[in-house]
């Protein structure tokens, strides 16, 4: 029975795929045009934008510490398992689709950003939230709110951090308990997965507060210790680099066979795992940015696109180059966390694991700190602000779930749920252009 049900999720997971790819490369070609380039033209300017403080807008949040949590929500395993399982099922040329979804994420993520200053609304303590949720009913109007609704019903799952859970699981597995010559049984895994909802509470049960303080320190270090071991990965295997790169060109179009026809090809896989890593489209931003103290809807727009070009521009590519040089895999056999953990022991013998551990630690724990945000204002979207607390309980006991259930289980109800979260976003922040048009030509003008 289990299998059966497992099947037909994973058959509804793949059937997505399409409509995923369409909804996110469409939409975000569609805002890079209709925005007249500006992930292009004003790079410069976001990165000016992410210094500005405007303590007296309403808010819970600068807009440094919603870009700083964004991030720490993107940058996460998804950077690391994501692309090791992208690539093992559609090839490397599933990384040249990331490289251009993160081009156009960057354009949907400054229309998320500003549409989610321009759209927040009261939650039942008369508190300004932001979101898509809000969005839609204040946006598009309260004849909307069943679209609302279902964003948040998918958001609370697609926040459950079981991805997460699940490959630190694994590497802790690789890198600690099987040197240590502990067997990897399912009272282990569920052990592991009590410790790390115990360590996850600590931060997540203070509040957005603690969440954006943590993440603003956590990001800097994370991303600035991961580059360095991958230069240091380059910097000794320069003459296999050349040949990663061609990979990754020459397979780009390439139609992989057994993986659905035209859904399967390395396009559309590389787009969706894009959706797990930059989130562009799916509306986790907006709840983000939405709490930012800001009373310039463009100048949030700035910010938040900056969190594609780091996440799924400079982290995955960090990732994949590590990756290629050295793993050794099987197109179609789905692997993540375990084989970028021997990837990097090859790359830098004795040591490597180890020092992927400080960063999977790093990265996990930061990710699974923002997401528990994210279902916890759409917990109080769906049954009022006063019962929000209690989606954190349910997301600590999803750790301990995500600890002990397989893989490929894992990645396709986080898929389903993304796909739904984007279908909402997507059509609403479309819905809604004319307005962030008329904005950017005022903010621009003054």
């Amino acid at each position: 029975m289990f299998e059966a049900i497992g099947n037909a999720i994973h058959t509804f997971s793949s059937w997505l795929n399409l409509p995923l790819f369409i909804t996110l490369i469409g939409g975000g070609l569609f805002f890079m045009i209709y925005s007249g380039f500006i992930p292009l033209r004003y790079y410069g300017k976001a990165l000016k934008a992410v210094g500005v403080k405007e303590d007296s807008a309403a808010g819970q949040i600068s807009s440094f510490q919603a870009l700083s949590s964004a991030i720490a929500a993107t940058v996460g395993l998804g950077n690391i398992s994501g692309v090791a399982v992208a690539i093992t099922i559609g090839g490397p040329g599933t990384i040249f689709w990331m490289w251009v979804s993160a081009c156009l994420g960057m354009a949907t993520k400054f229309f998320e950003g500003t549409l989610a200053i321009m759209f927040k609304g009261k939650d039942s303590k008369g508190e300004l939230q932001g979101g898509t949720m809000y969005m839609i009913t204040e946006g598009l109007g309260k004849k909307w709110k069943p679209l609302a609704v279902l964003f948040s019903i998918f958001g609370m799952v697609g926040t459950f951090c079981l991805m997460q859970s699940n490959q630190l699981t694994e590497a802790l597995q690789t890198v600690i308990f099987t040197p240590a010559g502990i067997e990897n049984t399912l009272w282990l895994r569920l052990a592991t997965g009590l410790s790390i909802a115990g360590i996850v509470s600590l931060v997540v049960l203070g509040g957005i507060n603690r969440i954006a303080r943590v993440a603003s320190l956590i990001v800097p270090f994370m991303v600035g210790f991961y580059f360095l071991l991958v230069i240091y990965i380059i910097l000794t295997n320069l003459s296999v680099v050349p040949d990663v790169f061609s990979s990754i060109f020459s397979q780009a179009f390439t139609f992989k066979a057994g993986l659905g026809g035209l859904a399967g090809s390395a396009i559309v896989i590389g787009a969706r795992r894009a959706a797990f890593v930059n989130e562009a489209g799916v509306g986790t931003a907006t709840m983000m940015h939405g709490a930012s103290k800001n009373s310039e809807p463009v100048r949030e727009g700035l910010v938040a696109m900056i969190a594609p070009s780091i996440d799924s521009g400079l982290v995955c590519t960090l990732t994949a180059l590590a990756v290629l040089i050295n793993a050794q895999y099987t197109v179609s056999d789905v692997q993540g966390m375990q084989m970028v953990m021997e990837s990097f022991e090859r790359s830098i013998p004795g040591w490597g694991s180890y020092l992927l551990m400080i960063v999977v630690l790093a990265f996990s724990f930061s990710t699974m700190f923002s997401y528990s945000y994210y279902g916890t204002k759409c917990t109080n979207f769906l049954f009022g602000a006063h019962r929000a607390h209690y989606y954190n309980y349910l997301f600590l006991a999803t750790l301990v779930m995500g600890a002990v259930i397989p893989l490929t289980a894992v990645v396709d109800i986080i898929d389903i749920a993304y796909a739904f979260m984007a279908f909402c976003t997507v059509f609403t922040m479309i819905k809604l252009s004319p307005v962030v048009k008329t904005a950017i030509r005022k903010y621009f003008r003054k």
